[in-house]
């Protein structure tokens, strides 16, 4: 298990769309959804005709994910500068120099099985990533960071910290993913709340329209916090932020359903428990207490 570290929120500027000029500065966002190229060219030299773009700004944009190519049906990301590209290909960038300049926080390895591996995702990390780019997304980064491909199966809050397993082979990947969807992997969050849950509770009330189940237990209290244990029935997006805000005690930190302060988000995933894709063998990872949610860190 690995030691104890210290993480800084890092928050990712939402895009402020502008027109695109010949010449936009650095700060500038642009939006090129996907057109047709007239000629066969390169896609770095396209993209820079269009939107005045250095190539330099435009390769970085490519690495990091944020370039678009649709050919038939299909659309994905181009990353390789030099890509010819012929009609009736179509080439779009989404750009946002805050984005791009981002450099995403590192997890700390848990543990490396070969065909998954169980990191501590930092706050600030993403699960996935956006048209803007995925480099600043888990899997992504584990990907250089291991140099093998990865798969992510399940998702954590972008502001939340604690465990998360990847997979690295598409077999382990469809395994783990059938895991979490029939709900037999063991998740336990810990969460510092505002007000003081006295009892256990039960929260069950829609999200997204969707049900969604949630338990929980209080730990501890102060003046004006709690610390509680939730688990999840089911895994709604914000699903734990959603059902205590709802319930009268908003996530310290929770500046979208909360209330406004300047805390970091004190919302952590503390145990996972799954089966091993390739063995059969069940297994199970906790933080250690200091790498947990601390009444303390709300005062």
């Amino acid at each position: 298990m690995c030691q104890g570290h210290h993480y800084a929120s890092l928050c990712l500027p939402m895009p402020i769309h502008t027109k695109v000029s010949a010449e936009p500065p650095m700060t500038t966002d642009i939006e090129l959804a996907p057109v047709a190229v007239p000629d066969a060219c390169t896609a770095v030299n396209f993209l820079a005709e269009r939107t005045g773009l250095s190539k330099s700004r435009i390769k970085l944009a490519m690495t990091r994910g944020a370039v678009w190519v649709q050919r038939g049906d299909k659309l994905r990301r181009l990353r390789r500068a030099k890509t010819t590209l012929t009609p009736p290909d179509r080439i779009g960038i989404y750009y946002s120099a805050n984005i791009l300049d981002t450099e995403p926080p590192e997890p700390p390895l848990i543990e490396d099985l070969g065909c998954c591996s169980i990191w501590l995702k930092p706050p600030g990390l993403l699960s996935s990533g956006s048209r803007f780019g995925d480099h600043c997304a888990i899997d992504r980064v584990i990907d250089r960071l291991l140099d093998r491909p990865t798969y992510l199966v399940h998702r954590l809050d972008q502001f939340a910290w604690g465990l998360m397993v990847l997979a690295h082979d598409r077999e382990s990947a469809a395994n783990l993913s059938g895991q979490f969807r029939d709900r037999q992997v063991h998740k336990v969050y810990q969460a510092i709340v505002y007000g003081r849950l006295e009892t256990e509770v039960d929260i069950d009330a829609e999200v997204d329209g969707k049900p969604a189940l949630s338990h929980v237990s209080p730990l501890g209290s102060d003046r004006e916090h709690t610390l509680v244990e939730i688990r999840i029935e089911s895994g709604r997006k914000h699903q734990i932020r959603v059902h205590l805000a709802g319930a009268g005690f908003p996530i310290v930190g929770d500046r979208r359903y909360g209330a406004d302060d300047v805390s970091d988000l004190k919302l952590a995933s503390v145990e996972l428990g799954f089966t091993h894709p390739r063995t059969g063998e069940p297994i199970k990872f906790e933080l250690p207490a200091d790498q947990r949610p601390a009444i303390q860190e709300a005062n």
